[in-house]
């Protein structure tokens, strides 16, 4: 730990623990957080790093384009996705650890990743169609890149409803879309509100994917106020949730950076769009599927617990 800093610091600059897969937890998010603290005392913004994280991840697909020429180039790529990374880190537990928060602030580092893969999927398509003289390559990447927002999105989603069974608190970002809409409309012109109406359908992609989840959520909304389980009925879910989590690890950042830089370096990028399109859009059904029975299972011994309670 950071001098001057004890675990339970470093800790509280996580969103949980039990969201958290084992190479953040090892290194990026380590490292994340030695920066985050050097970085507190300077006033320095989370947006701030936001930004700088996604200028140098747009920087990978550029390199990937140019590889061909230069192998060293692919290694850039690969220096630039980890350091965007880390960074991506640094953002929300600086905002953590400063209180700094913003809608703004939440939407940016939500499309932050987004941002760096569409660059890839430019760079490695280019490259791709260049070396091989045929357009199709264009179309492999365009479903490569609807692919990874889909995954990217029901991820995300997952895990902040893992964080709302954990405490309200941790999972303040699980929003409903009347409270979305009331936010959005409370608002004033400009661009926070553009970003935020982005922010608005990207929610309503999430819940129309979900059905049962809703169900879930509605019912467990309706039996404890303020989403405050009993520890043992949060315990029960996040135990279910937690099966689901070591599979959608294989859609995060992590898991498909891994054979992303396994491709830089062998020089066949069409690996990874094979990898994305075939292999994680089967980890995705499969994560959903077993997400959506998980809710319906719970819904139900709720409902039938609590049958007399709160209705």
């Amino acid at each position: 730990m950071p001098s001057g800093t004890s675990k339970e610091d470093y800790l509280a600059s996580l969103k949980s623990i039990e969201t958290e897969n084992k190479i953040d937890r090892v290194f990026y998010r380590k490292v994340g957080y030695k920066i985050a603290v050097a970085l507190v005392p300077t006033g320095v913004s989370p947006n701030t790093v936001t930004i700088i994280s996604i200028l140098i991840g747009v920087l990978c697909g550029p390199m990937i384009y140019f590889s061909s020429e230069n192998y060293i180039w692919g290694l850039f790529g690969i220096a630039f996705l980890v350091i965007a990374n880390i960074l991506d880190c640094v953002d929300g537990q600086l905002s953590r650890l400063t209180g700094k928060k913003s809608n703004i602030g939440r939407i940016l580092d939500g499309i932050a990743g987004d941002l760096w893969f569409f660059s890839i999927y430019v760079g490695i398509s280019m490259r791709l169609v260049a070396e091989h003289n045929t357009s199709i390559f264009y179309i492999f990447a365009a479903l490569s890149l609807v692919s990874h927002l889909s995954q990217a999105a029901l991820t995300d989603y997952y895990k902040t409803l893992h964080l709302l069974f954990i405490s309200p608190e941790k999972g303040a970002e699980f929003d409903d879309i009347e409270s979305i809409n009331k936010k959005y409309n409370d608002m004033e012109p400009g661009l926070n509100k553009l970003f935020f109406w982005f922010y608005k359908y990207y929610t309503t992609a999430q819940m129309a994917a979900t059905p049962k989840l809703q169900k879930m959520v509605e019912t467990v909304r309706r039996k404890f106020k303020g989403f405050r389980l009993p520890e043992e009925e949060s315990l029960r879910f996040r135990k279910g949730s937690m099966i689901v989590m070591k599979l959608i690890d294989l859609l995060t950042f992590n898991g498909r950076s891994i054979v992303l830089f396994i491709a830089i370096l062998l020089q066949q990028l069409w690996i990874y769009l094979a990898y994305e399109i075939v292999v994680l859009n089967i980890v995705l059904f499969t994560s959903r599927l077993q997400h959506e029975t998980l809710c319906e299972f719970y819904t139900e011994y709720i409902e039938n617990k609590y049958e007399n309670e709160r209705d």
